[in-house]
């Protein structure tokens, strides 16, 4: 198993230019109506309004560009993190005894996570939690799969 768990990010390039484009204009034509009646505070506070929507966005993408490896092999499963161009492992544990396990506490949440030795790693949580029951299941059957590999 080699999976790659990256955030979903419904607005495209394109979309954001259109959106930040609607909301500035409609923030100067209501700056501009409220300059009329002389509210010179109003359009400083609109300005504001945009400067953290794009602050939001900028945030937001910059989260875009980190992923999640999860690795199943008959040796070893490993975890890395990737953001930007750099990745680093963070988990590598022997197959054999790896353990997954998913805690689920009512629908709306369930974390998956990798066990050894007293020693746990949530993983998957860029997944939803039906995402995140799917996965564990999966990644179960690649544990079980690379075990019998080994004999």
């Amino acid at each position: 198993m080699d999976a790659v768990i990256t955030p979903n990010r419904s607005l495209s390039r394109k979309g954001f230019y259109w959106l930040i484009g609607v909301l500035v204009a409609f923030n100067l034509l209501i700056g501009v109506f409220m300059l009329m009646f002389k509210a010179f505070p109003v359009p400083v506070f609109l300005g504001l309004d945009v400067v953290g929507v794009l602050l939001a966005f900028r945030a937001s993408y910059r989260g875009a560009g980190q992923s999640e490896r999860v690795r199943v092999s008959a040796d070893e499963v490993t975890v890395s993190h990737q953001i930007g161009a750099s990745a680093r492992t963070i988990w590598t544990s022997p197959t054999a005894f790896t353990r997954v396990s998913v805690e689920a506490p009512d629908e709306h949440e369930a974390r998956v996570r990798l066990h050894l030795s007293g020693k746990a790693l949530t993983i998957a949580r860029a997944l939803s939690p039906h995402e995140r029951v799917r996965f564990a299941e999966a990644l179960e059957a690649a544990i079980r799969k690379a075990r019998a590999e080994r004999h």
